[in-house]
Formats: C-alpha cells, sequence, structure tokens
C-alpha cells in the first residue's frame, strides 16, 4: 500500500476490501446478499472497478460473468439470475420477465429483459489501464470486445426510437435512477388495469403503491410483446432520452474506440458513433433556458422539468463544450445540489418539489453517481469539483459504512449495508489517490 494513503484512508482500504471479499459468490459479486442477491448490471460493472484496484482476476470474471447473459440481439440485460436461490427470493424474479421465452434470450441463463446504463466498455477500458499484467489484459479486452460491439450496436439499431441519434429507455429501471421524479410525469400517465401487480415482499427500500404496480405494468407490456423493437418504437407508453443513460453510451463508445485499437479492430465506427451521441445529446437534451441537460419524453416531445443528478452525466463528454461545462459547474455548487447538501450530491434538485431526502432515487446522496460527476471533473480538468467529490465521498463511507444510499444533508446511511458498488468505488477512488495516473 502506497504511503499516499493516510492511516484513515489504509484502514478505509481494507475494510471496502473485505465487503467485496464477503459479497463475492465465486462467479460474481452480489450487489448486497441480503437484499439484492443477482447480478445487477451497472452494479457489476462498478464492482469490476474495485475488484481492479483488490482482486484484478475477480474483476474479469465479474464482467465476463455478466454478459453470460447477453442476448443474442446484443441486448445486456439488467439482472442475470442466480438460479441456485428460490425463485422468490427476490422480486420481480423470473417468473414475472419470462426471459427464457423470448427468441433473442440465453437458454441456460435466466435474466431480466431490461438493460441499464452502458457503462461497460468506459470500466473494462479502466481495468486494462490499471492492469498489471499487460498482454494477459489485452486477451482479456480481445474477448470482450466483440460482446461490447454488440452491446452497442444493440443500442443504436434497437433503441434510437426518436430517430434523433439517442438511445431511449423504455422503463425508469433502465435508467439506473430507478424513481427518479424524472420518471413521475410519463409514469402518471400510464393507464394501470384494475388489479394491482406487486406482491406484498417486494423490496424494502423501492416505492410502493401504484409507482410500483406501473413499473410492473411496463415489464408486462414489454414482455407479452416479445420485447420487440418495433413495438417499443410505435406503441411502448414509456420512451424517454436521458441524459445520464446517453452519457455513459457516449463515453462508453469513445473507449471501445480505443479497446478496438488495442485488440486491431477498426476504432472509427466507434469514434463516429461518440461524435453522433455528443451532437445528439446537445441538439436533443441542453435546455438553454436552465442551463442543463433534461431528459425529453418521446411520448410527448418535452423535455422533463425536474432536474436530477442524470443532469450532470454529460460531463462524461470529453468534447462537452466548456460554455455547458461551466453551467453544469454552477448548478452544480449552487445551493440546488451540493451547496446546501452538507453530503453531495443530492440526486435531485433540493429545490424541487419532489425532492425527499430518504427517498431511494429522489434525493439521496449515492456513490454512483458521486463517481460519475467526479469522473466526468477530473476529464474535464476541475480539481475543485473532483476533490469536492471524493471528500463527501469518503467522509460519507467513514462515518456511515458502506450503505446504499446516504442522506445528504447528514450523511446517515440508508438502504442496504455492506452494498458492494460503495465499497468497490470508495476502492477505486482511493486507488487513483494513489496512483494519480490511473485516474
Amino acid at each position: 500500500m502506497s504511503s499516499r494513503l493516510t492511516g484513515d484512508e489504509t484502514a478505509l482500504w481494507k475494510a471496502a476490501a473485505r465487503v467485496l471479499d464477503a459479497n463475492w459468490t465465486g462467479t460474481a459479486t452480489a450487489a448486497s446478499p441480503g437484499l439484492y442477491p443477482h447480478q445487477w448490471s451497472w452494479d457489476s460493472a462498478f464492482i469490476s472497478l474495485g475488484l481492479a484496484r483488490h482482486r484484478p482476476d475477480r474483476a474479469e470474471t465479474e464482467l465476463l460473468s455478466l454478459f453470460r447473459g447477453q442476448w443474442a440481439d446484443g441486448m445486456l440485460p439488467h439482472i442475470v439470475f442466480n438460479t441456485t436461490l428460490a425463485r422468490h427470493a427476490f422480486f420481480p424474479g423470473p417468473d414475472l420477465w419470462r426471459s427464457t421465452g423470448q427468441a433473442a434470450a440465453p437458454r441456460t441463463v435466466q435474466t431480466s429483459g431490461l438493460t441499464q446504463p452502458p457503462v461497460h466498455a468506459l470500466v473494462a477500458l479502466r481495468l486494462h489501464e490499471c492492469a498489471r499484467d499487460g498482454e494477459s489484459s489485452r486477451g482479456f479486452l480481445a474477448r470482450l470486445y466483440p460482446l461490447l460491439a454488440a452491446q452497442h450496436r444493440h443500442l443504436a439499431t434497437a433503441r434510437d426510437l426518436g430517430a434523433g441519434g439517442l438511445a431511449a429507455i423504455c422503463h425508469p429501471w433502465e435508467s439506473g435512477l430507478d424513481n427518479s421524479p424524472a420518471w413521475d410525469r410519463p409514469l402518471a400517465a400510464l393507464q394501470l388495469p384494475p388489479t394491482a401487480y406487486a406482491p406484498a415482499h417486494r423490496s424494502r427500500t423501492l416505492p410502493t403503491g401504484e409507482d410500483y404496480d406501473r413499473y410492473v405494468r411496463l415489464v408486462a407490456l414489454m414482455r407479452d410483446a416479445g420485447y420487440r423493437p418495433e413495438y417499443l418504437r410505435e406503441s411502448h407508453p414509456f420512451a424517454v432520452e436521458d441524459p445520464l443513460f446517453n452519457a455513459t453510451y457516449l463515453a462508453s463508445a469513445h473507449a471501445l474506440a480505443e479497446i478496438a485499437r488495442i485488440v486491431g479492430a477498426d476504432p472509427v465506427p466507434h469514434r463516429e458513433a461518440a461524435q453522433r451521441l455528443h451532437t445528439a445529446l446537445l441538439d436533443r437534451l441542453w435546455d438553454p433556458d436552465t442551463g442543463c441537460f433534461r431528459a425529453r419524453d418521446l411520448r410527448d416531445d418535452r423535455l422533463l422539468p425536474v432536474i436530477t443528478a442524470g443532469s450532470f452525466g454529460p460531463l462524461l463528454d470529453p468534447e462537452l463544450p466548456a460554455a455547458h461545462v461551466r453551467n453544469l459547474v454552477d448548478l452544480l455548487l449552487s445551493a440546488r445540489f451540493a451547496g446546501a447538501a452538507g453530503y453531495p450530491v443530492p440526486t435531485c434538485d433540493i429545490q424541487a418539489p419532489a425532492f425527499d431526502r430518504g427517498g431511494y432515487w429522489r434525493g439521496p446522496t449515492w456513490v454512483s453517481t458521486n463517481w460519475l460527476i467526479w469522473y466526468g471533473a477530473l476529464a474535464h480538468g476541475l480539481p475543485v469539483v473532483a476533490d469536492l467529490l471524493y471528500g463527501s465521498t469518503i467522509r460519507l463511507v467513514r462515518q456511515s459504512g458502506f450503505r446504499e444510499f446516504f442522506d445528504p444533508f447528514d450523511g446517515t446511511g440508508r438502504g442496504s449495508h455492506d452494498y458492494s458498488w460503495s465499497a468497490a468505488l470508495v476502492l477505486d477512488l482511493l486507488g487513483a489517490r494513489r496512483a494519480p495516473q490511473a485516474a
């Protein structure tokens, strides 16, 4: 361990490593064994970043294990189920998704039918940059490259529902920010059947009542339509272009170009894809009136009103114009976000009526969104923002442990304990601090 880490940081490193070791199942890492026992897509990507600092062999296994669930059309599902567990160990389980009955789904792996933010190429490249054995790492990238390329092709062909160059999410869960207030308006327009879907044993941290019934209703509609792109484009009631989802897509397109170069493939198509996403983000999701990015509801072709932490996602675009960067930084540091929170960054505008300091993605601070904003700040040479995010995240876990999410005002830990991505991303933050060249 480098002398760059203080004694407190070294203790935190060891504690984070213990969480990942305890949550390791042999082939992947449970997000939280008691509450989320399966493998989640962007959880797994974030977890692999921490494993790269602690157990590089497991980092590669983690990502490859996730891609076992990839569908033949390239869709990377947001859950890969651990079939050694009871079928009702988690809701919604395999019985809701019925993936094995779908033409493109794998036959021997049970998955969901949704995707999640495509951070995976960005993560894979970062794993390579942290690798001790460059030759072995290149072999790993060569194995992963066609899977990542297929993931990106799927998004470009099946999810450009607005024909504007961005990928659309078809369910709030695909955003990663599951119950964000950003989705309230399109969800409210969804008609529910007379009977409710969600059982009493749903997760204690997730929304309940009509909100959850709407989530399950959207799954049922997609499932009953065979998850077909034609249905999603023409009929599905929820179709939103989300800035965070597309920012991770753009950053991963840049990373995929670099991976292609490393493994001897053609990087040009990926660079061109990144440029198209860059242009579309600015054209379709930038709101000059509010000086930030906002999600667009494709069903009524309007920007959604609530500003969330997802608005800062486009800092992941290395070519974001300087004026846009300044606007985002001003908003981030204002009393609507970090300026009024003792433990930033809250996931919703504090001044929005829908803000809820304890409401899952409706206000609490999460390590994952902090990490994404931190990473984007580094890319744009914003040390003040990067240091703020580093310091606030470390203070959170030092005070409250590796919790699922945190109160943005007093730092109280909420949700699950020993949450894997919180531990993993702290390891990556600490690893970047002791080896700045890897950041």
